[in-house]
C-alpha cells in the first residue's frame, strides 16, 4: 500500500488558500481516481483506491501545525511504510507552479512537515513540494501567515491549475509506480 497525504487546514474559510494546495492535489487525484473522501478512523478523511494494497489518499484534519498527529495514527493503522508515503505541501520560497520532489529533508519553513519530523522523530520520507511563491508575497516574513492563508491572486488562478494538474499526474505515478518513476515523470511533463 502506498499513502498521498495532502497538507492543509480544515473548513471553507481555508478552502482555496494557498497553504491547501495539498488538500487540492489530494482531490484532483481523487477525482482522476474515481473515489470520494470520508471520515477516516482517526482525524482525518480518506479516500481508497484498489482495496488493501491499493492506494491511500490522507487529508489530515488536525489543522496544519498538528499533521503529524494524523500521520502517526495512518502509520499505525495502515499497512503502509513510511517510504511509501508521498507529503504533498505548499512551499512559499519556491516561485508558483514549480514543483520540488525530494525523497528526505528539512521542514525548512514549512510547519506541517515540522510537525510531522517532530512526532515521527525522522525526516525519511518523500515529500512533493509545491510553490505558492509569487510577487504578492509580503517582504515583511511577519506577515506570512497572512499570505499562505489567502487565496491566490485571479491572475496566479491558470498557474495554480496548471501546477495541481502536474503534482497530481506525479503524485499517482509514485502511488501505482514508485519514487523514481515519479522523479523521472515530473522532468518530463510540460509546464
Amino acid at each position: 500500500m502506498r499513502a498521498l497525504f495532502g497538507l492543509g487546514n480544515p473548513g471553507s474559510e481555508y478552502e482555496g488558500t494557498r497553504h491547501n494546495i495539498g488538500f487540492g492535489v489530494l482531490e484532483a487525484v481523487a477525482s482522476k481516481l474515481g473515489i470520494r473522501f470520508v471520515p477516516g478512523r482517526g482525524n482525518y478523511d480518506v479516500a481508497a483506491a484498489r482495496g488493501g494494497d491499493g492506494i491511500l489518499l490522507v487529508k489530515p484534519m488536525t489543522f496544519m501545525n498538528n499533521s503529524g498527529d494524523a500521520f502517526r495514527d495512518v502509520l499505525d493503522r495502515y499497512p503502509v511504510a513510511l517510504s511509501d508515503t508521498l507529503t504533498i505541501v505548499d512551499d512559499f520560497e519556491l516561485p508558483l507552479g514549480t514543483l520540488r520532489l525530494r525523497r528526505s529533508g528539512s521542514a525548512g519553513t514549512h510547519n506541517g512537515l515540522a510537525s510531522i519530523i517532530w512526532t515521527l522523530q525522522s525526516d525519511d520520507f518523500p515529500r512533493l513540494r509545491c510553490g505558492i511563491g509569487s510577487p504578492h508575497k509580503p517582504a515583511d516574513k511577519r506577515l506570512t501567515a497572512d499570505f499562505v492563508l489567502a487565496p491566490f491572486a485571479r491572475d496566479e488562478r491558470l498557474a495554480v491549475g496548471q501546477m495541481i494538474e502536474r503534482a497530481c499526474q506525479t503524485s499517482i505515478i509514485f502511488a501505482e509506480e514508485n519514487y523514481h518513476k515519479a522523479v523521472e515523470a515530473l522532468r518530463t511533463l510540460p509546464k
